[in-house]
């Protein structure tokens, strides 16, 4: 159990406490282990309970607490509590911006019990009326449980590509007769995918029965290491025309206009066609085509090609980790700089930081920088939080002192849409706005965009 595991333990404790109006002090001290938890770096798991107890946050009942999901990987307390709720008001606590209050309320005045009848109750207006709701909230609650359904079975591609190759090495040397492949949106590199895609020229029926063979119980679905598996069989014959196929995206695929056919490799469609050769996650659009046809597709960027690290979080704020840490480490790993971007001093939630604050980490990175002879640098920077007007939470002449600045909105994510417009137009007009940062809004399964 990694420590992000450990963290949202207590972090759902936390929520099922207060959902059952339990002493708020617990409550509390456990959503704040939950925040302590999470930024810690070294394994919690093998950590000693002295060293647990150095934690902030962390008093003797909640080193207890790490010690018993280490030595049984589960939590008496926590189960006591998940035992007397319904599974639908557990799932409730995991929608984005639906916290225990609200859940508790929609519980004993609706007897809404799932996220389906609760859906449900918002398209028929019945939320409108309870205490601490209305209209608005009604809505925006209704538009967060549409993307949560909308987006259930996916997965970050970050999360699983790992799993996806592990599984890979498996089946190749299971299957070392056949052709064995990911394909589709993880060979896509697509950023939100729906399952581990294989396609092979093995029995599927075999394949399939090798998969539910290394589970350690027998899924519902076929997956792997909790991620859905499905499997295409095709003869070896047409294995390039069906890889082609499943490694495109629509516009891509009939913009190619080729007919299907038998293909065994996929550079021989391309070939065939007298195109270049086109990445698989380079294929989603038809302009793919034309620079295929005409030499003029372009280098995809590696990890070669980045010379710095932009849009970073220390402990000053939100981070995980010191500045130094983070220091090193870009630089141990051959980028030439890092850019230091914590949050600003309206974001009060992330520990933002005020001007002091920031002086004081200037004067960190001064003495950073001289430690270096190589030519790695440290740049000061901040993420300044652009307000409800466009304008940021610094002064002008304090935004002058930075050298990088990047301008994000972490409020009122819910503006129409030509006021959120002005509002990102005057922060991209000020001359200290360097970098628009995440200017969608999105997160990805958590939030649509704004």
């Amino acid at each position: 159990m990694n420590n992000k595991e450990i963290a949202r333990k207590f972090n759902l404790l936390g929520k099922v406490m207060e959902l059952h109006d339990e002493n708020p002090f617990k409550v509390r001290s456990y959503t704040s282990a939950y925040a302590s938890l999470r930024k810690v770096s070294s394994p919690l798991i093998e950590m000693s309970e002295e060293e647990l107890s150095e934690i902030k946050g962390v008093g003797k009942a909640i080193v207890g607490k790490i010690v018993e999901l280490r030595d049984s990987g589960s939590m008496v307390t926590l189960q006591r509590y998940v035992d007397i709720t319904p599974p639908g008001i557990l799932e409730m606590l995991q929608i984005r911006g639906f916290g225990p209050k609200k859940v508790k309320v929609i519980w004993n005045q609706l007897n809404i019990i799932t996220p389906g009848e609760l859906l449900m109750a918002c398209q028929e207006n019945r939320l409108i009326e309870l205490k601490g709701f209305g209209m608005k909230t009604q809505k925006a609650l209704q538009e967060q449980l549409e993307f949560y359904f909308a987006s259930r079975g996916q997965v970050h591609y970050a999360y699983v590509i790992d799993e996806a190759n592990e599984l890979l090495v498996l089946l190749k040397d299971r299957f070392s007769q056949s052709l064995v492949e990911l394909t589709g949106e993880i060979r896509r590199k697509m950023p939100i995918v729906n399952a581990i895609e294989i396609l092979t020229t093995a029995s599927e029926e075999e394949m399939e029965a090798f998969i539910l063979e290394l589970a350690e119980e027998i899924p519902e679905l076929l997956s792997y290491k909790g991620y859905a598996v499905e499997i295409t069989q095709v003869e070896e014959a047409y294995f390039g025309m069906e890889q082609f196929e499943k490694s495109a995206s629509k516009e891509f695929l009939e913009a190619a206009d080729i007919e299907y056919e038998a293909y065994e490799e996929e550079e021989s469609i391309f070939l065939e066609w007298d195109m270049a050769f086109v990445d698989p996650e380079y294929r989603e659009s038809a302009m793919a085509i034309d620079q295929a046809k005409y030499g003029m597709l372009p280098d995809l960027i590696t990890n070669e090609d980045m010379l710095g690290v932009v849009h970073n979080h220390s402990t000053y704020s939100d981070g995980l980790h010191t500045l130094k840490e983070m220091s090193d480490y870009t630089r141990d790993n051959g980028f030439q700089y890092l850019v230091m971007s914590d949050h600003s001093k309206a974001a009060f939630y992330a520990d933002g930081l005020k001007e002091d604050q920031v002086e004081a980490q200037w004067a960190d990175i001064d003495q950073i920088n001289a430690s270096y002879d190589d030519g790695f640098r440290v740049y000061k920077g901040i993420e300044a939080d652009i307000l409800n007007d466009g304008s940021m939470d610094y002064g002008n002449d304090f935004l002058s002192q930075f050298e990088v600045v990047v301008a994000s909105i972490h409020s009122q994510l819910n503006m129409d849409m030509e006021k959120a417009n002005r509002r990102l137009i005057k922060a991209i007009e000020n001359p200290h706005t360097h970098i628009l940062g995440h200017m969608t809004g999105r997160l990805l399964l958590s939030r649509a965009g704004y």
